[in-house]
């Protein structure tokens, strides 16, 4: 979306540069993402202070001045401005600056005297017709300072990143609504020159009617919500006024006529398509908006005959389509010199319709990108009468008859209930609700009920993009200033579901080794292994490293020759992850563990300690106890002492948890000795499924063990599943655990998910009993279940249930 900055502030008298409108725009309502001064031809131009001023000594009308322009030397520059005086700061064109007009500056000598530049006049600039003397500046900026950051000249392009949910955006009024909203400065429709009063108001009717001889009619499956014709006769066209093509030129709008200029300046300006046909190229005194006919064809006004498909909406006269309704129009309606008669239109297509037409045909037009995001209905009559005054200030004409204005019926306005509580909840900051209400107010929401607590508004009808509550919180959120925000960390959960026991154990762990001053590392988990305890990795990223790693110690070990290799034996490292080994099921068996190593010096050195103390085996241990403090809090875990390398054994309830070790590593002479501390922290559960039950909790803990459940990849089923329904008469002895174990055990591989989905108890029920419902899932992987198949399993799960639990079908 392109704006300009003048014709914003036309509509909203703000005090603000284009960079402060900018900001404004950007930080409430959408990015601007680039600003456009549309005078670029202008940035060589400088201040120039003239030092000197004298007559020439060869002419009565020329002077020969000096010129400071921020150089180092003072320029001679010949001026023949009646109005040149010595202490005045003028514009100055140097040597190679191409003016507006296409002359370039050059040094030349002038009756003897060489010229440096040029001092420059309002229309040498183009900033007016003022030619006999150079244009003053009342300013004290220094000399050499770009003449356009001291005297904005001509218009600044805003480009406007505008969201598919905005189409109001996509003009200079739902632009001007939010600044009005944000600055609380009113906004008013531009003055237009030489316009009239208001157009007489348009005649409303169902369907069709009749304007200055024109019959309207607009068929009801093609779902336009607003059909607007005007008549305008004795129109002469003709080349647009330059207000007007300055105001297209600043949307990068290039001018073609004044009645085709009056239209998209109402386009831009209001976000309301137009479109002008010449009166007297449509047959049979009718104007149809219906559907295109079988093999309809069309030429559109870009010279292309076009296939038209058969859901398209077009607008027909008596005989053919004239247009693609809210794309093209037609080649055999175009506005040209020698129309005199216009059939003006203004409507409100179907946004879905619009995007179906526009995209089988293969076209884009500024009309078509705003019919498909949804142009509001009731913006129509106040555009017709926009444009109809445009046309007749500078095209002449009369208008031939009131204008016709034929309406759909119109849904109801959308109400919404904003809650304090609610803005609370989302935002996380208490906005008054007096506040909240003149935010939404100042944006065009009425209020049509308040209480202490709520409010409830109805939404004006350019805002489609505001159904829920949740969007009045955003709209409360942007003018509030979403800057104003706290940014502190507050003790809010993405879900209800808990956290699973082994990560909080890591985050804890990882938390604690930290604070003892510790590196984390995230190696890869393979390693140079050969003996038969090491599992290979079937397809590995490198033949050095193709099996995976049975201690995490064997990771940390190669981590630290490679500090070594680089004369660092200062090491402190840890890293939580996972080991594997040799398991029962297709997969190994993986734990997640703790590991640390150091060697080294304790501490960096200092000028109060130059030679800190290198790590022992007692700093090890001690890593241990706070390792295995965090892992099992409220737990006394013990420390035994043990043999050869392993220095201590970790244990808990007599069980082997870690232990504290001497490290060998590959190290050099005078590397200190390393030693290392590794500590489960849990078991992954890699069985498939059908293997550990369905039912198989995340997280779930055992003999204080924290364990994580994962699933195998299986690939989405392609063959359709069949569910059925069992209500079982479970007596209440019989627990649901073991009535899902037998049914599982029957139903057989193909029995995908198992769903308890009702409990009753009462009337029809024996008291001992209660009435439990079942949803089975049935699947083959390759094929279509067949009935008898469904059906065999059933009376296999059924008979199973009574012979092992007396469980019998209600």
């Amino acid at each position: 979306m392109n704006a300009s900055y003048e014709w914003l502030r036309a509509f909203v008298p703000v005090q603000a540069t284009p960079a402060e409108l900018r900001d404004l725009i950007t930080a409430h309502t959408a990015t601007v993402e680039d600003l456009v001064p549309l005078r670029a031809d202008l940035a060589p131009i400088v201040v120039g202070r003239v030092v000197e001023a004298e007559r020439h000594p060869d002419s009565d009308h020329l002077w020969v001045t000096k010129v400071d322009a921020g150089g180092a030397d003072l320029l001679e520059v010949i001026c023949g401005a009646p109005n040149v005086t010595a202490g005045k700061r003028y514009p100055f064109a140097p040597v190679g600056t191409t003016m507006p007009n296409g002359v370039k500056i050059e040094r030349r000598k002038i009756r003897g005297v060489v010229s440096n530049g040029m001092l420059c006049s309002a229309r040498e600039l183009g900033l007016g017709d003022e030619h006999e003397g150079i244009l003053e500046l009342t300013t004290d900026a220094a000399p050499g300072t770009p003449f356009l950051s001291i005297m904005p000249a001509g218009d600044t392009r805003l480009v406007i990143d505008v969201g598919a949910n905005r189409p109001d955006l996509l003009s200079h009024l739902g632009l001007a609504r939010e600044l009005s909203a944000v600055t609380g400065k009113a906004w008013q429709l531009p003055n237009l020159p030489n316009t009239g009063g208001i157009v007489a108001k348009a005649k409303s009717v169902q369907g069709k009617g009749s304007v200055a001889g024109i019959d309207v009619s607009v068929e009801s499956d093609t779902a336009a919500r607003r059909y607007i014709g005007a008549v305008l006769r004795g129109v002469k066209i003709g080349p647009s006024p330059e207000w007007l093509v300055r105001r297209l030129d600043a949307v990068g709008v290039r001018s073609i006529s004044n009645v085709v200029d009056a239209t998209n300046y109402v386009l831009h300006e209001m976000g309301q398509p137009i479109h002008a046909f010449d009166l007297r190229k449509l047959a049979g005194k009718a104007v149809v908006v219906r559907k295109a006919r079988p093999n309809e064809r069309l030429t559109t006004l870009d010279g292309i005959a076009r296939s038209l498909p058969t859901d398209a909406v077009v607008i027909a006269d008596g005989v053919q389509a004239q247009a693609v309704a809210g794309v093209m129009g037609g080649r055999d309606s175009e506005v040209t010199a020698e129309t005199t008669e216009l059939f003006i239109e203004v409507a409100s297509f179907d946004p879905k319709a619009t995007r179906r037409t526009r995209r089988a045909l293969g076209l884009s037009t500024d009309a078509s990108y705003r019919f498909e995001r949804g142009v509001d209905p009731e913006l129509g009559p106040l555009a017709m009468d926009r444009v109809l005054r445009l046309i007749m200030s500078i095209a002449g004409g009369a208008l031939a008859d009131t204008p016709l204005d034929v309406v759909a019926a119109a849904p109801a306005p959308l109400e919404i209930t904003l809650r304090s509580k609610r803005v609370l909840q989302v935002l996380g900051t208490d906005v008054p609700l007096p506040d909240a209400r003149r935010y939404l107010e100042a944006v065009g929401f009425e209020v049509v009920l308040k209480t202490d607590r709520e409010l409830k508004v109805r939404v004006p009808t350019w805002r489609g993009d505001v159904s829920a509550e949740i969007d009045l919180v955003e709209e409360v959120a942007r003018f509030y200033g979403y800057d104003k925000f706290p940014d502190d960390i507050r003790p809010f959960r993405p879900s209800t579901t808990c956290d699973d026991p082994l990560w909080t154990a890591a985050n804890r762990m990882r938390e604690a080794l930290i604070g003892l001053g510790l590196l984390e590392t995230r190696p890869m988990p393979f390693v140079h292994g050969t003996d038969e305890s090491h599992v290979r990795v079937s397809n590995p990223l490198s033949a050095n490293e193709a099996y995976l790693r049975t201690t995490l110690l064997e990771t940390l070990a190669r981590r630290a020759e490679f500090n070594l290799s680089h004369r660092s034996g200062d090491v402190r490292i840890f890293e939580i992850g996972s080991v594997f080994s040799s398991g029962s099921s297709a997969l190994p068996r993986e734990q997640v563990r703790a590991g640390v190593l150091v060697m080294g010096r304790r501490r960096p050195a200092h000028f109060t300690e130059p030679q800190p103390p290198a790590f022992d085996e007692w700093d090890a241990k001690g890593i241990g106890e706070v390792a295995a403090a965090v892992v099992y809090p409220g737990r006394q875990a013990e420390l035994h002492a043990g043999s050869g390398n392993v220095l201590w054994q970790i244990q808990l309830d007599g069980k082997t948890k870690g232990h504290v070790v001497r490290v060998q590593l590959d190290a050099p002479v005078w590397a200190a000795p390393a030693f290392g501390v590794e500590l489960i922290l849990g078991e992954v559960d890699t069985t498939a499924p059908a293997e550990r039950g369905q039912h198989a909790y995340l997280g779930s803990m055992e003999s204080g063990r924290p364990q994580s459940r994962i699933s195998r990849y299986q690939a989405l089923p392609t063959m359709p599943s069949a569910d059925i329904d069992l209500a079982l008469l479970v007596p209440h002895g019989t627990s649901v655990a073991d009535v899902e174990r037998v049914i599982r055990a029957a139903g057989g591989e193909m029995l995908e998910r198992l769903e308890l989905f009702d409990q009753y108890v009462g009337e029809g029920v024996p008291a001992d009993q209660r009435s439990l419902a079942w949803r089975l899932t049935f699947r083959h992987p390759e094929r279509t279940l067949r009935e008898k198949e469904i059906d065999g399993r059933r009376g296999k799960i059924l008979g199973a249930l009574e012979q092992e639990l007396h469980v019998r079908q209600r």
